[in-house]
């Protein structure tokens, strides 16, 4: 039995495919405006590739503008069916592989809007990385290649009102003054040295660019943590004057409203070619009907499923076996074949047996 069957009159028919030819249009827009939201995810993450490990990040973007190509050309082919859909012999043959591609397309837009939810542990996990090895290399501004980075993170915790990776006292563990600007003339710095296993020179300070604008207080960058050496200070109580948020959670955060709202409209978008998917499919089981009928002005019926849903879905799971099992045959019918892996016994020499000629 039928899914969802309906009546189509050739005027419903001819109703049903401008429709679609105009959704289908409109298609096409939704697929530029998944390209361009792809692109705009991808041009977000390419401005802060120095603080984010290499990984799988840029998949969401990527297939978010692969989908939006694919769904131009598919809507811009559909809407060209549609409209001339009317010649039934025409686009007969164009219509169920043109359903499949949109099936197949439609659902990459599902798995795309789902990512984008799905991407929050990847996302922060190379946030992690990258910013660790930026701090890392903070310091090194005489090094080609990394001269930059200090640069990079100062920008980065101004624009975002963060500091250090996970908070300020990151900074306390790694050395980030540049040893050309230590006076090794000083016993306080020797002694810091010294002090350390590696010999790096740590000091419970951070960099100018933690401090917030918005303290009535001058910046405190260093002895954070020794009360003493302030007035009128204590840092376990009183507000610091530093950007105590880290990093790697206000990128995270920024990032991530990005992707639900890209993520929101690209099931908004899939919800919309369902709806596309659904019209095409009545609209060609409705011709299909119509040329087993031969009358083209006749009425006809257009269904989502020909039969249940039950009978489908063992029909295709019936396919799927009979596939693997004529494999399995042509594999053994090849083993069974005499012709085939033949070894001989004699070193490639062939025993003839020969008549004596009898003489004349």
């Amino acid at each position: 039995m039928a899914v969802l069957k309906v009546k189509f009159t050739k005027t419903r028919r001819d109703k049903l495919a401008q429709i679609l030819w105009v959704l289908n249009w409109v298609s096409v827009v939704s697929g530029i405006i998944l390209f361009s939201l792809g692109l705009f995810l991808k041009i977000e993450m390419k401005k802060r590739n120095e603080v984010m490990a290499k990984g799988d990040i840029n998949s969401v973007p990527n297939m978010l503008i692969s989908v939006g190509v694919i769904a131009c050309i598919i809507n811009f082919l559909g809407g060209k069916i549609c409209y001339d859909c009317s010649d039934a012999n025409k686009w007969k043959l164009v219509m169920l592989p043109y359903i499949v591609c949109t099936f197949c397309f439609t659902f990459c837009i599902l798995v795309g809007a789902l990512m984008c939810y799905t991407m929050r542990n990847e996302l922060e996990e190379s946030l992690y990385l990258g910013l660790r090895n930026a701090m890392k290399f903070y310091k090194d501004t005489d090094i080609p290649g990394r001269c930059f980075l200090k640069k990079t993170v100062d920008l980065l915790q101004i624009g975002f009102q963060c500091c250090g990776n996970n908070g300020f006292r990151d900074w306390f563990e790694i050395q980030w003054v540049s040893p050309r600007y230590l006076n090794m003339a000083s016993k306080e710095v020797l002694d810091r040295l010294k002090s350390n296993v590696d010999g790096k020179f740590l000091v419970d300070g951070v960099p100018f660019s933690c401090c917030n604008p918005s303290s009535p207080r001058p910046c405190i960058q260093y002895q954070l943590t020794n009360n003493s050496a302030h007035y009128n200070y204590d840092f376990l109580t009183e507000e610091l004057n530093i950007w105590v948020k880290g990093c790697r959670e206000a990128l995270l955060d920024y990032y991530t409203a990005i992707m639900r709202s890209i993520g929101i409209a690209a099931l908004l978008i899939w919800w919309f070619e369902l709806s596309v998917l659904i019209g095409v499919r009545y609209l060609q089981t409705a011709m299909k009907n119509v040329l087993l009928l031969g009358d083209l002005e006749a009425e006809s019926d257009g269904w989502l499923l020909e039969n249940s849903f039950v009978e489908t879905a063992k029909y295709n799971i019936n396919i799927i076996k009979n596939l693997g099992k004529a494999n399995q045959i042509s594999t053994v019918s090849g083993m069974n074949d005499p012709n085939i892996d033949v070894q001989s016994t004699n070193c490639g020499k062939t025993n003839v047996t020969t008549k004596p000629i009898p003489a004349a």
